[in-house]
């Protein structure tokens, strides 16, 4: 049933593509033809909308094989329901007017088509640990592993480690000081942290973030993504992604034990809730009376992973 769903998903994402695409050609083929009821700009509008639409439905319909994003990683609750159904963020996320107008040519064509579920929301708390990850943390194996063909990281980056709040808004700091791309902190993330809480911090780049891969600017990446996951003050724990300077993470005191290390690892890989979503969950609530927190006009909750 659910392969017949997925094929299914396929077909419809090339059915809407091309009719999409002939209707942008249409749109699009004679600038000045105009009618008592349009104008160019409600036509450039049209094509805007159904480009907006319909950009990601060729790569449903021929898909390529998935990879993860980080090897041994668990998928999370969002790539099992895409997995399930290609459909599903298109659908979702699609306004009133635009599953309107797929329902539309769906029903002439694919009449057995049904629409996806909801999107699973961002569970708190972890997922569950799988038997692989009990065995691994058993056998001492370490989880970041290096995307095929690639130098593993180095023995100083298989470690875990914890820190206060302080050292984690330092990292942030020296991250959007040095511009090296991801870490997002300033007053925002140090008020909602838990003061005394403990973090934990591990480099776990994805492969498009794998040491040397180009940086956009003419260079290689020479920092490690790392993951972090973060206490708030609420006693919520979240994950983060932070850049850390090889020379800055070795130089972090290492005081968990080994086992510790790799429970904490696959713990922190396996939060789906981030700062971002926590902080739009928060938004409404977000009061200086609760938080401690007053918001800045260039300050806002650090972007979603």
């Amino acid at each position: 049933m659910r392969r017949r769903e997925a094929r299914l998903d396929r077909r419809v994402a090339a059915l809407l593509a091309a009719k999409a695409f002939t209707e942008i050609r249409y749109l699009a083929g004679d600038v000045r033809r105009r009618s008592e009821d349009s104008s160019s700009d409600e036509g450039l509008d049209r094509i805007r909308f159904l480009a907006d639409l319909c950009h990601n439905m060729p790569g449903i319909a021929q898909p390529r094989r998935w990879q993860q994003a980080r090897r041994g990683a668990s998928p999370t609750s969002l790539e099992q329901a895409m997995a399930k159904r290609p459909m599903s963020w298109i659908w979702n996320t699609s306004s009133h007017e635009g599953r309107a107008w797929m329902l539309a040519h769906i029903e002439q064509e694919v009449r057995t088509w049904m629409p996806p579920p909801p999107l699973p929301l961002h569970r708190k708390g972890p997922a569950p640990m799988i038997p692989r990850h009990r065995a691994g943390v058993l056998l001492g194996r370490w989880p970041v592993r290096a995307p095929a063909g690639r130098q593993p990281l180095s023995a100083a980056a298989h470690v875990l480690k914890a820190l206060d709040t302080d050292a984690v808004c330092a990292l942030h700091e020296e991250a959007g000081r040095l511009r090296l791309g991801l870490g997002k902190g300033g007053p925002w993330l140090r008020a909602h942290l838990d003061p005394d809480g403990v973090h934990y911090l591990v480099p776990d780049p994805a492969d498009y973030y794998w040491p040397g891969n180009p940086d956009g600017r003419g260079g290689e990446i020479r920092w490690w993504q790392c993951t972090a996951l973060l206490r708030m003050y609420d006693g919520e724990q979240v994950s983060s992604m932070v850049s850390v300077l090889p020379e800055t993470f070795t130089a972090l005191p290492s005081t968990l034990p080994r086992r510790e290390q790799l429970r904490l690892v696959h713990l922190a890989r396996a939060t789906e809730r981030d700062t971002h979503l926590w902080g739009r969950d928060h938004e409404a609530e977000c009061d200086p009376q609760l938080c401690g927190y007053v918001a800045e006009a260039t300050d806002n909750p650090p972007p979603a992973n």
